[in-house]
């Protein structure tokens, strides 16, 4: 999942201006080690859109329970892709609000879902990022449109009401031009906070004193995607190539491998760029023996797998054939299994301004997922099934089961997309691919999960959409 810009999360913003139960097969497959938790992020699984600073996608948490579910809605008037949940258990949303797309951070209620307070940043040329994560102290950690690195922190004021206020500042443009916009963002092991631009700035601030470090990678590539960090390195995917880089003695980042891709003839319908649209993900035996991405290959896709270490490509399998073949969605990662959602032919109301035309001009969504296992040596397909998923999957470590949000067409079985589409919340067996639960969440762009991650709390699914943040649960 992408989003500033105009990548995702700008499309995202600019775009909204315009039930049978089963129990839960066991998972199967080793899902585990998870990847180290890193000392300068939030809890593991809800510090960053990507659940860790590995971008794995799990959650240590079950969702929610047997029996009957209900959702509720808190209608935000925004386009709310990042739903984190710091150790106080409070839900900080990053939201973009429909009108005057300005950046907009909320606190919300964790017994309700409803806003509690916000505080709103500077909007910039491209809307700024959108990626944010929590910090070890619960502060949300965003580059604001001013090229600002903010931590914002929430307490309890004089009153005895909740605020929301900025905790620390350090100004980047000395680093980012006016016309760039920064797309990721992450924690190393260092405390430093790695960023990466639109424009192939790769960059490191440490906040703490100061200092500010960067590299440029090859003219010709732009970075459209988040990024990840590990104890071994940052990975960056670029339109063209796949890199590690690590902070020499310094802080500067340096390219210890770089690994081209094939990106296709075009942008595919359903993607914000010609590229891939991965945010790297580490996973493995150790938690972070590998990296992946998916590719822009035409006429199918293909998931790599690279040794994180050196880069050599442990394998390339072409992935989603059961459906559309083009992903705009990041791996999800653990253990030796990865999962793929396609979102081919998905209707963004909004395109970024150089995005191009799509090759071919318009699809429709026919939806897919992949389950993928790995080997030391190579990689197969576990299962590949048609499934309209209209989020980025999740996996609870915890209750074994994926979560996503389904896009169900008027005409069942047609793959189609129209204004009064229904959105379900939908759980599935890893180990089969098969739906186990599903519940209608609303019909329309209201509903509309436009691709955007959900996140796992414990007997709690939030999930961002178009107008707002759902939250479903057993209450």
């Amino acid at each position: 999942m992408r989003p500033t810009g105009i990548t995702r999360a700008a499309a995202l913003a600019l775009g909204t201006l315009l039930i049978a139960t089963a129990t839960p097969a066991a998972a199967a497959g080793p899902f585990d080690p998870r990847p180290p938790a890193n000392p300068y992020a939030g809890p593991a699984g809800t510090a960053t859109m990507h659940g860790d600073t590995a971008s794995s996608k799990t959650s240590p948490h079950a969702g929610p329970a047997a029996g009957d579910l209900t959702s509720s809605r808190a209608a935000l008037a925004s386009a709310c892709p990042t739903v984190l949940v710091g150790s106080d258990g409070h839900p900080v949303a990053l939201c973009t609000e429909i009108f005057g797309q300005n950046p907009t951070v909320h606190l919300l209620d964790p017994t309700d879902g409803q806003s509690i307070t916000d505080l709103g940043l500077t909007k910039g040329s491209l809307l700024g990022g959108v990626y944010a994560y929590l910090d070890d102290l619960d502060r949300l950690v965003v580059i604001d449109g001013s090229r600002d690195l903010l931590r914002v922190g929430h307490r309890k004021n004089a009153s005895g009401d909740w605020e929301l206020h900025i905790a620390s500042r350090l100004p980047l443009d000395s680093v980012i031009a006016e016309d760039d916009a920064v797309i990721g963002i992450s924690p190393d092991w260092q405390g430093r906070v790695w960023f990466a631009t639109s424009k192939g700035v790769v960059g490191t601030a440490d906040d703490a004193t100061g200092t500010i470090k960067t590299t440029t990678l090859p003219a010709g590539e732009k970075i459209a995607n988040s990024i990840s960090t590990v104890p071994d390195g940052t990975a960056v995917v670029t339109t063209h190539a796949t890199y590690l880089l690590r902070a020499d003695t310094t802080g500067t980042p340096t390219v210890i491998w770089r690994r081209t891709y094939d990106r296709g003839p075009g942008r595919k319908p359903g993607q914000l760029s010609w590229g891939s649209g991965s945010t790297p993900t580490f996973f493995g035996p150790t938690g972070t023996d590998y990296v992946t991405i998916v590719d822009n290959a035409n006429p199918k896709v293909s998931l790599i797998v690279y040794n994180a270490a050196t880069g050599a490509q442990i394998c390339k399998l072409p992935v989603l054939s059961a459906g559309g073949s083009g992903s705009e969605n990041s791996p999800l990662a653990s253990g030796s299994a990865v999962f793929l959602a396609s979102t081919y032919g998905y209707p963004y109301p909004a395109l970024p301004d150089d995005a191009g035309t799509s090759v071919p001009a318009s699809a429709d969504f026919p939806g897919g997922l992949t389950r993928v296992d790995v080997t030391a040596t190579g990689c197969t397909v576990a299962w590949d099934i048609v499934l309209r998923s209209a989020a980025v999957p999740r996996l609870s470590l915890a209750d074994g089961l994926l979560r996503t949000v389904i896009r169900k067409p008027v005409i069942s079985g047609s793959t189609s997309t129209g204004i009064f589409d229904t959105f379900a919340y939908t759980e599935i067996d890893p180990a089969t691919g098969a739906t186990v639960r599903t519940k209608n969440l609303g019909v329309g762009f209201i509903y509309d999960s436009l691709q955007m991650a959900g996140t796992i709390t414990p007997g709690v699914y939030w999930q961002g959409t178009t107008t707002g943040v759902l939250r479903i649960t057993n209450d």
